[in-house]
């Protein structure tokens, strides 16, 4: 983060104590609602952050404009109009506020689950047309009904308390669901078969992913009770919308409730005017108090994030609250120096990476941590490389990654350690902090050597024998160079040495080939640390 304001654009129509949060934390802020494409991809790369809601599509020809872009944050749940691999990719977080809106969907839920029970929409109808037709609008009750809850994350959960409380039934499908949360939530965990057989109301309360994608297929709604009443205020997409239009007309599916529509905004739709079927706008976080909870939320976490690097509710970066993020960035510079030390020194292809903590950094939260290790490895391939795409490169190449952490006690109050392994073997560096916040590292593959990191340094491997540290520095004299901090480590007496100094002036490719050619060198390598 520079000294200077960072800049925000609003770029979607939002409550107006965003920018007022913005402001009074010290961000620049300009509300542009309402901005065409060509407009947007005009003016984005002034701004580091981007807040939105659902109009603005964050594709990857806007994130190539955002140059200056850090942060995308979606006041909402949903992030369907975000290409998140390409901001990941160009190092862009997403953020969105899962719970901002989690009552309000939940509540729409269940208030569209009574409007299918008791026809309500029908009967309004036909009332306010005087036909006053009360044999034909013949409802259910919802008590001692079985509700199946296809997702059971934070709007799931808050559905089937709802539903609980309404002396239903609930059967939850949802992979991530542990039969310990599900205890505590007081469902009951299912396949999706017995979901489908079993359930009276099925509620779907997931995002839309490869996996979900026409999860209520013609084959899944096949498998349900007849009679069945399908509710969806989640996303577009979860249902195969033709094969339920089929199944209201055969009288299978008894009634569904649509909030989202794979095409939005839905002006037409072969759904519409179908017997036992009620459809909303996309209504499930619209009430006041969502609209407000999420725009605060919104500017609060992006301001944490430009302001003092806290991350909360990113879809792609490990969260990292703003109490800790004082405590934790030292180790993450730490983390960042020796990843990219052990990335400048390891050329062989890397096949996994191991991310040890002791001491005092063994009670932080190690993901950030982690993250930074990968970011200064990745660096070594790539110069547009940080934390939030870090993580998908190393996946990209196949790198496996690990995180230990121990509670042994060390001759050091806290400790990192890095280990990476190749074709060749395992190596491993390590490092401190001096003063509880400058990096300091203190063992490179085995041996020990305390030494501060500097922008320019050399790393060099040589047989421990008398006279070369004279003819080494003779050499960079010679050549104009100066030498700013010197530190040696050794195995044994006369064994293999390693020798880390910091230089003033660059090192080119001739130099090195001359530091190399001195007797009793094995290798000699530039590095650099930014």
């Amino acid at each position: 983060m520079t000294n200077k304001a960072p800049r925000v654009l609003i770029s979607d129509k939002m409550s107006p104590l965003a920018a007022e949060i913005f402001r009074a934390r010290g961000v620049e802020v300009d509300e542009k609602p309402g901005l065409s494409k060509d407009e947007l991809i005009a003016i984005i790369g002034q701004y580091d952050g981007l807040a939105i809601r659902s109009s603005t599509k964050v594709t990857t020809q806007i994130l190539e404009a955002a140059t200056r872009l850090k942060v995308v944050g979606r006041a909402g749940i949903g992030v369907d109009n975000v290409d998140v691999p390409a901001a990941t990719a160009r190092g862009v977080v997403v953020m969105n506020t899962p719970f901002g809106n989690s009552i309000t969907t939940a509540e729409h839920a269940i208030a569209l689950m009574f409007a299918l029970a008791r026809q309500i929409p029908e009967a309004d109808v036909s009332t306010q047309a005087g036909k006053w037709e009360k044999n034909r609008f013949m409802g259910v009750e919802v008590t001692s009904k079985t509700l199946g809850l296809i997702g059971c994350g934070n709007i799931g959960s808050i559905v089937a308390e709802r539903a609980l409380g309404l002396r239903m039934k609930v059967a939850a499908f949802d992979p991530f669901l542990t039969p310990e949360r599900a205890q505590d939530l007081g469902v009951e965990k299912v396949t999706l078969d017995e979901l489908l057989a079993r359930a009276d109301f099925i509620t779907l309360h997931t995002p839309l992913t490869d996996s979900t994608r026409n999860i209520l297929s013609a084959d899944n709604i096949a498998k349900t009770k007849k009679g069945v009443r399908i509710i969806n205020c989640a996303r577009g997409g979860l249902i195969d919308e033709k094969a339920l239009k089929a199944a209201l007309d055969s009288g299978h599916v008894g009634g569904a409730a649509l909030d989202v529509f794979e095409e939005e905004p839905a002006h037409e739709h072969p759904l519409f005017g179908t017997p036992n079927f009620i459809a909303t706008p996309h209504l499930g976080a619209s009430t006041s108090e969502a609209q407000v909870n999420v725009a605060i939320q919104v500017a609060e976490q992006m301001s944490d994030f430009l302001l003092t690097g806290g991350v909360t509710n990113a879809l792609n970066m490990p969260s990292l609250s703003a109490e800790d993020a004082p405590k934790v960035k030292p180790y993450m510079a730490l983390a960042e120096h020796l990843g990219h030390l052990i990335g400048q020194l390891e050329s062989e292809e890397l096949r996994a990476v191991t991310v040890e903590v002791e001491g005092a950094a063994a009670h932080l939260n190690i993901k950030p941590i982690t993250s930074a290790v990968l970011a200064g490895l990745m660096r070594t391939f790539s110069d547009t490389v940080n934390m939030v795409n870090a993580p998908s490169m190393a996946r990209d190449r196949n790198i496996e990654v690990a995180e230990v952490r121990h509670e042994r006690e060390t001759d050091y109050q806290t400790l990192l350690r890095v280990r990476v392994r190749t074709a060749s073997g395992e190596r491993s560096v390590a490092g401190t902090l001096f003063g509880h916040a400058t990096p300091r590292l203190i063992e490179i593959f085995g041996i020990k050597v305390e030494a501060d990191f500097a922008p320019r340094m050399l790393f060099i491997v040589n047989e421990d024998k008398p006279g070369f540290i004279g003819r080494l520095g003779t050499t960079l004299g010679e050549a104009g160079v100066n030498i700013g901090t010197f530190h040696l480590g050794r195995r044994d007496a006369g064994a293999e040495a390693i020798l880390l100094l910091s230089v003033d002036q660059p090192v080119g490719e001739s130099l090195l080939k001359a530091v190399c050619a001195l007797p009793g060198v094995k290798s000699v390598k530039a590095l650099k640390f930014g």
